[in-house]
């Protein structure tokens, strides 16, 4: 009979080594995955200021939308930052979607105004940014993917039975997907003139 008691409770310590660990390495994943995000994401505020600068000369009656660009940017640059400091955390990552739509709304606004300026359409430096800001977009779409795919699989074996024993004994919350909640906003900012 002690033999059977022995062996039930190495199976269950067993179990929740195996539990834990599998749910430790998928949080690891999109953890690693956000920070593919992050990387993009900071390229692409980095790009932001200069594609400002350099319209700021042809756009001079423009201002209230370049400080706008310049604002909205400022706010994505410090939701991102919370959210780098605990990747998938509910409420960090729902700001930073908050601060990435404001940010795509005011960059729409910005190009659609800046098709009025031929001058700075045909600017190279304007045209150099614009090609760099594009494949930034279209790197951050891939690298959320990535991320929105591991988050899945974690949030998935940690709700499913008997995962999900071990998950809310040891404190594994779900994690947050990285979402672009509207259908226009849903599209990168055209770049393009």
């Amino acid at each position: 009979m002690l033999w059977i008691v022995l062996i039930l409770l190495v199976l269950v310590g067993a179990f929740f080594v195996m539990g834990y660990n599998r749910l430790v390495k998928l949080r690891e994943r999109y953890r690693n995955a956000f920070a593919q995000i992050d990387v993009q994401l900071k390229r692409r505020y980095d790009l932001i200021p200069n594609l400002v600068e350099t319209a700021k000369g042809y756009m001079k009656h423009e201002r209230e939308t370049l400080e706008a660009v310049t604002r909205a940017r400022n706010e994505a640059r410090q939701a991102e930052e919370k959210a780098a400091e605990a990747p998938g955390e509910p409420k960090a990552m729902k700001e930073l979607m908050v601060a990435e739509q404001a940010l795509t709304g005011a960059m729409g606004r910005f190009f659609a105004l800046s098709e009025d300026y031929p001058d700075l359409k045909a600017n190279q430096n304007m045209l150099a940014l614009q090609e760099e800001l594009s494949t930034t977009e279209n790197r951050i779409a891939f690298a959320r993917q990535g991320y929105n795919d591991a988050v899945m699989r974690y949030n998935t074996l940690r709700a499913t039975v008997p995962t999900n024993i071990v998950a809310n004994a040891f404190n594994f919350g779900p994690a947050e997907l990285f979402e672009i909640e509207l259908e226009e906003e849903r599209e990168a900012p055209e770049v393009s003139f």
